[in-house]
């Protein structure tokens, strides 16, 4: 089936392409959803208005999303955690962790945002991508320290 999407989908395409998918795939999810609609005539050319408005939008997202990139840029997050005698996390620092942290220092960053291959559970400073726009991304430093409540407890 053949559809056009009114929202950028990973592994799919972009707003506004016409994408051929599997009909149990467009009946269930993008169509339920509102994230695309069916390739007609009609279709095409509501779809068109919305791209193009949609353009003027992105142009703007994409100024603040660079500005945010350059105050993020260099920025070091402090993270306390309780850990092990081998610098082994007791649990792991997340995405929600380092959100709630930038949150701490004024940036305002949605968790979706942050990119984390998997949760830190070592000690030590960890480089994690913060994707604000498809176009750009920005990597802060995540220092990962002992709780001292552990430490003291030795």
């Amino acid at each position: 089936m053949e559809v056009i999407l009114r929202e950028e989908i990973e592994k799919l395409g972009l707003r506004g392409e016409m994408v051929k998918v599997a009909n149990g795939y467009a009946r269930n999810f993008l169509l339920p959803k509102r994230l695309a609609v069916a390739a007609t005539a009609s279709n095409k050319k509501i779809v068109e208005q919305e791209r193009q408005a949609h353009v003027r939008r992105e142009a703007v997202e994409k100024g603040e999303a660079s500005e945010l990139a350059k105050l993020l840029t260099g920025v070091i997050v402090t993270i306390s955690q309780k850990a092990g005698e081998q610098e082994q996390l007791f649990g792991s620092v997340t995405v929600k962790d380092i959100a709630e942290a930038l949150e701490k220092q004024d940036f305002t960053i949605e968790r979706r945002k942050i990119h984390l291959a998997e949760p830190i559970k070592q000690l030590g400073q960890h480089k994690v991508t913060i994707k604000l726009h498809h176009d750009v991304a920005v990597e802060i430093l995540v220092n990962v320290v002992r709780d001292e409540e552990t430490a003291e407890e030795k």
